[in-house]
């Protein structure tokens, strides 16, 4: 049996250092070959990390309601809300703003442009994550299609879909998800992960050549029991991720176990609350707000960088600062490496 560097890996919280201070909801993380990192924040762009620490804010123009806002449901719901990015080939931003609804593209000095808000000339919805394949295809996904994102939290909601845009267009090539969020695909592209946040599980399918996706099934368990957010590969195979709220670092194997890695939850009351209330169908965000660890709120993304891809750089919603360990194997390089 071929040994998986992950077995008896855990993260050791006392050896989790930090980078990056005062960010607004850094809820994803790109991270380049020279030790940068590209941060989505809450101002309306990106903030950019250099290997010594140093940081700038990149925007078009600077917003504070994230900052201002005295309603703190109304904080993660309205306003400008950068949320998934991807490199662009020419090294431009991509960016899904899950508060503006649409996809844009940002270059490295602030200019902006909207590149999608509409589908099937509908509003497009609550775009919630961007990733562009060797090909040069851009994936997208939207969680929902209601404005308030959090009365889709419901066992019984399935509005998100994946669309996927290339020399066709933009158009949708699978639906009917229970509030899609990150994607990945794997090393050979051959398959699509879907994070369904509210049906608590990763379903994945097969990529056709046209990015048309079929063979739909569930990866790893049929219910994790808590909502996941962001995932990426390693090298080996494992597939990490983040359950947002109930606070925990996960990984599953090419078999498809189930390891928790970092528990910032531990078994909490208001965890346990608000799943209970979930399945109910009565989430409210009071519920919602009450949960969170303290080493990066309402964990939402995981990303691999570094100089080897040994780092593990983990994103939030409520966090100010970017908690990062090192991992036993190297993360899966992703497109722009």
């Amino acid at each position: 049996m071929t040994h998986n560097p992950i077995d008896g890996f855990q993260v050791d919280p006392r050896r989790i250092k930090t980078i990056g201070r005062d960010l607004q909801r850094p809820e994803c993380i790109l991270a380049e070959r020279d030790g940068s990192l590209w941060v989505a924040d809450a101002r309306g762009g990106v903030v950019h990390i250099t290997p010594d620490g140093s940081q700038h804010i990149i925007t078009q123009s600077t917003g504070n309601a994230f900052a201002t806002a005295t309603d703190e449901a109304r904080r993660f719901t309205e306003g400008t809300l950068p949320n998934g990015l991807a490199f662009a080939r020419n090294g431009d931003i991509l960016v899904s703003n899950f508060g503006t609804d649409r996809l844009e593209v940002m270059k490295r000095t602030g200019e902006t442009r909207v590149l999608y808000d509409k589908i099937d000339g509908k509003p497009i919805g609550k775009v919630n994550f961007v990733l562009r394949d060797s090909r040069n295809r851009i994936w997208l996904t939207v969680s929902t299609t209601i404005p308030n994102w959090m009365e889709a939290i419901s066992p019984n909601i399935r509005d998100g879909f994946v669309a996927v845009a290339d020399e066709r267009g933009l158009r949708i090539v699978a639906d009917g998800f229970h509030f899609t969020n990150e994607i990945r695909l794997d090393a050979r592209e051959e398959w699509l992960y879907v994070v369904e946040t509210c049906g608590m599980k990763i379903t994945r399918l097969r990529v056709g050549k046209d990015a048309s996706l079929s063979h739909r099934e569930t990866f790893g368990p049929e219910s994790h029991d808590a909502f996941i957010d962001g995932i990426a590969f390693d090298a080996f195979g494992n597939l990490w991720g983040t359950h947002i709220q109930t606070d925990r670092v996960f990984a599953i194997t090419p078999d498809g176990d189930l390891r928790i890695l970092l528990d910032d939850d531990h078994s909490s009351e208001a965890g346990k609350a608000l799943i209970k209330a979930f399945y109910e169908d009565r989430a409210t965000p009071a519920l919602m707000l009450a949960c969170g660890g303290s080493i990066a709120p309402w964990m939402a993304s995981v990303t691999f960088g570094g100089p080897n891809l040994h780092n593990v750089y983990i994103g939030s919603l409520r966090g100010t600062t970017i908690p990062w360990f090192h991992s036993p194997v190297a993360g899966l390089p992703m497109v722009h490496w």
